[in-house]
């Protein structure tokens, strides 16, 4: 009987260890880490969550910004989409918005980043360089191009008193007396450019950053095959930089719907509404009109786009497009 107790009791002292154990691993495993996230989540959720389900219910109400909101269901997406031209005009600038900044910025910084890979010695220089106007703020930059494209006294008003620029604008048929930003089938354009001037700098600076992480012996199995400079480009660096590429060409689709600083601070929409954007249109129903639920419904279209963009994503990165 004693031998039988003797041999029991080390069960119940090792059961007994093993329960603080399992609690110090639980706390040191699971409540842990969420108390280091739990901040995070506190600032998600007031900054962001919170806003966003208010934004849901007054898309549903007619709401003035001010006071309670009236329910009205669904009338808000029904006058959006069938009987406001505006928003419909502002949804064609956006996807015009997006159709240049997802080629013309791409192709000039492809381009930049693979000339700059190129380069052996000052190469931080070059990307230095090349990386001021990202950092220049949007005002700054859209009041020094307001004044380069003043027909009077900006910088066409200046090309177009010499001779070979004369002869050159008459060739291709371009007016340089024209107002580039007071033009509504100029100025949304224009402003494209002016933004892309800031943009296509940080496109460059990524690309080459991705093109230098490539093994260089890739490169040199490609020379031994008797590849040139444009088969090494296509063969080896797009393929290389591929899931660099495809996520910008994402983020880029996004911002695209979210244009707003450099249309208000040019145009503000302007001339007759030609170059109003999504965010624009938000912005002066929402705080000129004062119809605030119609604006939180069209801001909720702007996420829907934003949201599809992202399962475009998933869906090319689930068929492997993004591994390189």
């Amino acid at each position: 009987m004693a031998s039988t107790s003797g041999a029991v009791r080390p069960v119940q002292k090792s059961t007994e260890r093993s329960i603080p154990l399992l609690h110090k691993r639980w706390v040191r495993k699971a409540l842990i880490p969420w108390l280091f996230i739990l901040p995070i989540l506190l600032l998600h959720l007031l900054v962001v969550t919170l806003p966003a389900l208010s934004s849901l219910y007054y898309s549903l109400t007619e709401w003035s910004g001010m006071g309670q909101g009236e329910f009205i269901g669904l009338d808000n997406f029904k006058r959006l989409i069938f009987d406001d031209p505006n928003y419909i005009r502002a949804l064609g600038n956006n996807i015009k918005w997006m159709a240049f900044f997802l080629t013309v910025p791409f192709g000039l910084s492809l381009f930049a980043a693979f000339l700059l890979s190129q380069i052996k010695r000052g190469g931080i220089f070059y990307r230095l360089l090349i990386f001021i106007p990202y950092i220049l703020p949007s005002v700054v930059t859209a009041s020094i191009w307001r004044n380069l494209l003043n027909p009077r006294q900006g910088i066409l008003a200046a090309l177009g008193e010499i001779p070979l620029f004369q002869s050159f604008f008459a060739t291709i048929g371009f007016d340089h007396t024209i107002a580039l930003l007071g033009n509504s089938s100029t100025a949304l354009l224009s402003i494209a450019f002016i933004d892309n001037w800031h943009f296509w700098d940080f496109l460059t600076v990524l690309f080459l950053t991705a093109m230098q992480s490539i093994d260089a012996v890739l490169y040199d199995a490609a020379k031994i095959d008797g590849a040139n400079s444009r088969q090494l480009f296509r063969h080896v660096t797009l393929p290389g930089i591929r899931p660099t590429i495809l996520f910008m060409l994402v983020m880029t689709a996004i911002w695209s719907f979210l244009v707003f600083d450099y249309v208000w601070i040019l145009t503000e929409g302007g001339p007759a509404g030609s170059s109003d954007v999504l965010g624009v249109l938000v912005y002066k129903n929402a705080f000129r009109r004062f119809e605030a639920g119609y604006a939180a419904a069209q801001g909720l279209t702007m996420s829907m786009f934003s949201g599809f963009i992202i399962l475009i994503f998933l869906l090319l990165r689930k068929l492997g497009w993004y591994d390189a």
